[in-house]
């Protein structure tokens, strides 16, 4: 085995012996399962480029050398064809797709096999940090491999096979790959959206570009980030974006108009056909965040005198398109909903049977105006697959289902984690996704190293660096209860609807988080009047009194810090609650980071105040 890394800037000698240039990239025929090697393009003499056949030309090759099997007054330049290309080019250091785990991945290394003495074939691609080392130094590859083993973790390749790559940075339309594995045109929407997320933003359109108008519908149902699907849209000229939305699911396509300035979206549902259109709108006029804009208005309805033989029709005529079918809903003279027959009733009944035999008419539905995450639970509580949506007088508008329902929660339960300090993303496994998370969770180390440099510069050289540090000492705790104030905040952002008749009012929030305060202080100044009383701080020690003095400012400033954490959280709480309403996104290290800054700064004041107070050696300050 070799890797195209070894070969680079090889030098190439011809029959004689004599240099004729360095290998500058290998060109492969991508017809094939595992490609040959059909070029050699090096660098010759005045660094001018050549290109010629692998096969013809080339005698022996190896990691120091590519010799070739004639003089170089023979050799004849050769051209890249037009199922050909470059490894390095191409696809050296460029984003890939790996259809077989559905993730973008950047190739760091090439892997070649060789078949015969001269023949060369592609294996696939090295996208780990093995590839990432040797493509550096070879050196830094064996001495990783070795610090690995010597702590027992070997470092494996990460090979992608060239059967389960689709280039992303090509125009694929003279480059077939002959192999029976799914490409990126054939992967689901959802797998397809999650790769065009991952993808650097200048190749996410260019991507985009390459699917059909359906495969952009599905793609774009599925995008999470609502301001990437406005920007691929936008890449769009105007009636490719309305025959695109024509193909999405009203619901989801007024959720995408909904993102777009009001100009760009009249005139993409103007382009639209007339029922298209018509379904959009009526969504649009309801409020963001409401059953009735996430419901969708394509219903399998017939009225309570039908027979299963009528719904069974009503079913196979449907469109291919049309929003999947659980249920077949029944309405009354009147138009009002009466009852719901599962599909599984139509299929073990006769074709004469009337649907009202069969219907269920305890029916749980949802207003229009209904919370969009209560109607969710409901679905979830009542295990449905679909959820009536009635106005006042009983008639059917539409149906939200299941999916829908599940987006709602992943999305309700994404926005708590990120105001309750977690992460809404799945992939946090990664060491640098571990580095950020200690980062976050311990940024408070990092503000106390802050508190006491800002200390010690306030009281410049007044006071001995002890006592400096055992004044700062207390910051710490003041910082955590600091951090803590906020999950006592966003716990209860969390777990109260403000609009809810039985949660606790603002003020009664403010009193008991007052009331945290006082008990947590006088705990923390009660814990340095004990610490002040250790032999270590005892009068008869040599600067023991200057320290146990710094410590007792460190204290009381610390009490002082923690009692202002807590009154100021009916103030964290209405900025959570005013953005909510905003519909705005608030992180809650954000407000964890705000409220430890708020306590450093109320500690520092405090011990610089209560430093020009005390005796011996702080009494300078």
């Amino acid at each position: 085995m070799i890797y195209l890394s070894q070969l680079l800037g090889n030098p190439v000698l011809d029959a004689d012996g004599e240099k004729v240039g360095t290998v500058s990239d290998l060109g492969i025929a991508t017809g094939e399962v595992f490609p040959r090697i059909t070029s050699l393009a090096f660098m010759g003499p005045g660094r001018t480029p050549f290109m010629i056949s692998w096969r013809k030309y080339v005698d022996t090759y190896d990691e120091h050398e590519v010799r070739l099997g004639v003089v170089s007054t023979d050799l004849r330049f050769s051209y890249l064809q037009p199922d050909e290309v470059l490894l390095a080019r191409d696809i050296l250091n460029k984003q890939i797709v790996d259809t077989h785990g559905m993730r973008v991945v950047r190739v760091n290394d090439l892997k070649l096999s060789d078949t015969s003495s001269t023949q060369l074939r592609l294996l696939g691609a090295e996208v780990g940090a093995r590839g990432l080392l040797r493509s550096l130094h070879p050196a830094l590859e064996r001495v990783a491999l070795r610090v690995c083993r010597a702590f027992g973790r070997p470092l494996p390749e990460k090979i992608i096979a060239w059967s389960y790559m689709d280039l992303v940075e090509r125009d694929l339309s003279n480059v077939k790959l002959s192999v029976s594995h799914k490409t990126l045109d054939d992967m689901h929407p959802a797998d397809i959206a999650d790769i065009i997320e991952r993808l650097d933003p200048r190749l996410r359109g260019q991507v985009f570009a390459q699917l059909d108008d359906e495969q952009r519908a599905g793609a774009m149902a599925e995008f999470d980030d609502d301001a990437m699907a406005v920007e691929l849209m936008g890449g769009m000229n105007e009636t490719d974006a309305s025959r695109m939305l024509s193909e999405m699911d009203p619901d989801d396509a007024a959720e995408l108009v909904s993102e777009l300035d009001y100009d760009k979206a009249e005139k993409l549902l103007r382009l639209m056909g007339v029922q298209e259109q018509r379904a959009v709108r009526q969504l649009l006029g309801y409020r963001e965040g409401t059953a009735g804009r996430i419901m969708t208005s394509e219903v399998a309805a017939l009225p309570e005198s039908s027979t299963v033989g009528d719904a069974v029709a009503l079913l196979r005529g449907l469109d291919e398109g049309f929003e999947s079918v659980r249920y077949v809903y029944l309405t009354d003279d009147e138009g009002r909903l009466s009852g719901v027959v599962t599909l599984g009733s139509l299929i073990v009944s006769e074709p004469d049977a009337r649907l009202s035999d069969l219907a269920t008419e305890d029916l749980v539905t949802a207003s229009p105006e209904d919370d969009q995450e209560d109607v969710a639970e409901d679905i979830a509580k009542y295990n449905l697959l679909a959820m009536p949506v009635v106005n006042d007088e009983g008639r059917l508008l539409g149906i939200v289902t299941v999916d829908d329902a599940l987006d709602v929660l992943e999305e309700e339960h994404a926005e708590d984690l990120r105001v309750a300090g977690g992460s809404a993303d799945g992939e946090d496994s990664g060491h640098a996704s571990t580095l950020i998370w200690l980062v976050r969770r311990n940024v408070w180390v990092a503000l106390w190293a802050l508190g006491a440099v800002a200390l010690a510069l306030a009281v410049g050289g007044r006071a001995a660096p002890a006592e400096t540090l055992a004044a700062a000492a207390p910051l710490a705790v003041a910082l955590v209860l600091a951090d803590d104030s906020i999950s006592y905040v966003t716990n209860f952002f969390l777990e109260h609807d403000p609009d809810d008749e039985d949660a606790p009012s603002m003020l009664g929030f403010a009193f008991k988080g007052i009331g945290i305060g006082i008990v947590l202080g006088l705990l923390v100044a009660l814990v340095v009047a004990v610490l002040v009383r250790l032999p270590l701080f005892a009068d008869g020690a040599a600067g023991a009194g200057g320290l146990g003095n710094a410590l007792v400012t460190g204290g009381v400033a610390a009490a002082a810090s923690t009692f202002v954490s807590f009154a100021l959280t009916p103030v964290y709480l209405g900025v959570l609650r005013r953005r909510d309403e905003a519909n705005k996104e608030t992180s809650g290290f954000t407000l964890s980071l705000a409220a430890m800054l708020v306590a450093a700064a109320v500690f520092v004041a405090a011990a610089l105040l209560l430093g020009g107070a005390m005796t011996t050696a702080v009494a300078g300050w």
